[in-house]
């Protein structure tokens, strides 16, 4: 058996659950808990028991993930609920989405990091609207893969014809998007079929179960290992006598892969210089890849502050102040022309004035509509923002660290939208 520290030591896939409403999403969650055996006793037994209250002959598995009062009186799911689970092949964290129209900023919080998005799509019902939305929120953010999860076949009675008809819709719906690697797997998560076991129901299926999927899906090549990004979150100079001529500067590592030697440009100033050595929790270590935290040592004394960005000189971002970028709106209080923002990107935060909005998405079309000059709660648009202060950044189709950010209002300090650049100068 392997121990906790090799299970700890497997690679980490990060994923968001996602679909309409009653498309068995919480269920879905718990079948691949239950199956991989990460539920406790305990758990377990308050599941069955409040099963049996509810009146189900079943152990409904969605108990596991409805955790909020609110959502377990409605039966729906209404937040972002964050889950892990470990195989002996790889580290899971899991964020469960809502299914409702109205929560669509929390899907574009639960999908922004992830690596692979499950979008559940019931077989009754085929590809609806909210299948449409969540497929153009995964594409917008760049999820590198994308898998469909037909669910319920077992009340279309594991019918083949049914699931090619709704393959063939999700073929076209993903090649309009831009989706970049697509699946589609048909399962019953209520019985388990094709989760986390074959399932003898559907003779007709030769492909992998979900989880198999989820295993063995290659995400080491969508890390951007070209682009040297390093944004700096804290100067380090120790105040001990022993230490007193270190200088380091901490942060996680957005992209490429730095290492003693490389050169060094500091942006937003310009200053060039060369790293002098990469630490690793106070040891020297011989590279440092994405997402991993470290403090780089640069050979000269330059001026390096919290927010700024340490770039490859060769392929530097843009340093811009005028941005235009995909806005999802998060706040009830609707976003208009001429509005002043915070944007955040990395560890810098900057003043911004909208100087356009441009259009809105109509998610029943996909097609961007000519703006009224305002983005509603949860509306999905093309913003032309002008920035008090010059950025780096990337477009987000090129480096989704250093080409998102996120949106601030100045007064109440709530983060009331999130942005992917689309261009910048």
């Amino acid at each position: 058996m392997a121990t906790s520290q090799e299970f700890l030591d497997t690679e980490l896939l990060r994923l968001v659950t996602a679909g309409s409403v009653d498309d068995g999403k919480s269920t879905l969650i718990g079948r691949l808990l239950y199956d991989t055996k990460q539920i406790l006793v305990d758990q377990l037994e308050h599941i069955e028991d409040a099963s049996r209250r509810r009146g189900h002959d079943y152990v409904d598995l969605a108990l596991l993930t409805d955790g909020l009062r609110a959502e377990r009186e409605q039966g729906i799911t209404i937040d972002v609920a964050y889950r892990s689970f470990v195989t002996p092949r790889r580290r899971f964290q899991l964020a469960d989405a809502p299914g409702h129209v109205q929560y669509t900023r929390n899907m574009v919080t639960g999908a922004s990091t992830a690596d692979v998005a499950v979008i559940l799509v019931d077989a009754r019902k085929g590809v609806i609207e909210q299948t449409r939305r969540h497929s153009y929120i995964t594409a917008m953010l760049e999820t590198p893969h994308v898998v469909y999860a037909v669910n319920k076949m077992d009340l279309v009675d594991f019918s083949e014809e049914r699931f090619d008809e709704i393959a063939e819709e999700l073929a076209f719906l993903t090649s309009q998007l831009g989706v970049r690697d697509e699946t589609a797997i048909p399962i019953s998560a209520l019985k388990g079929d094709n989760v986390v076991e074959q399932t003898e129901a559907m003779p007709w299926y030769d492909g992998l179960t979900l989880l198999e999927h989820l295993e063995t899906v290659e995400i080491s090549g969508d890390r951007n290992h070209e682009d040297r990004r390093f944004p700096v979150q804290w100067v380090i100079r120790p105040m001990a006598d022993e230490h007193h001529d270190y200088r380091g500067y901490a942060g996680r590592v957005a992209s490429g892969v730095w290492r003693a030697g490389d050169e060094v440009v500091v942006l937003p100033s310009g200053l060039r210089t060369r790293v002098a050595a990469v630490d690793d929790a106070g040891q020297e270590i011989e590279e440092a890849l994405p997402g991993q935290s470290v403090t780089l040592r640069l050979e000269d004394d330059v001026d390096v502050s919290r927010g700024d960005l340490l770039a490859d000189p060769d392929q530097p971002p843009v340093t811009a102040r005028e941005l235009t970028a995909r806005v999802s709106w998060m706040s009830d209080r609707p976003l208009e022309d001429s509005a002043r923002l915070l944007v955040k990107q990395a560890t810098r935060t900057v003043t911004a004035r909208v100087d356009e909005i441009v259009s809105v998405v109509d998610i029943s079309t996909l097609d961007d509509r000519t703006s009224t000059g305002r983005l509603e709660l949860n509306d999905l648009g093309i913003v032309r923002f002008r920035l008090a202060e010059p950025l780096a950044v990337d477009r987000y189709a090129r480096n989704r660290a250093t080409g998102a950010f996120i949106l601030i209002d100045e007064s109440t300090n709530d983060t009331v939208g999130a942005g992917m650049v689309v261009d910048a100068a």
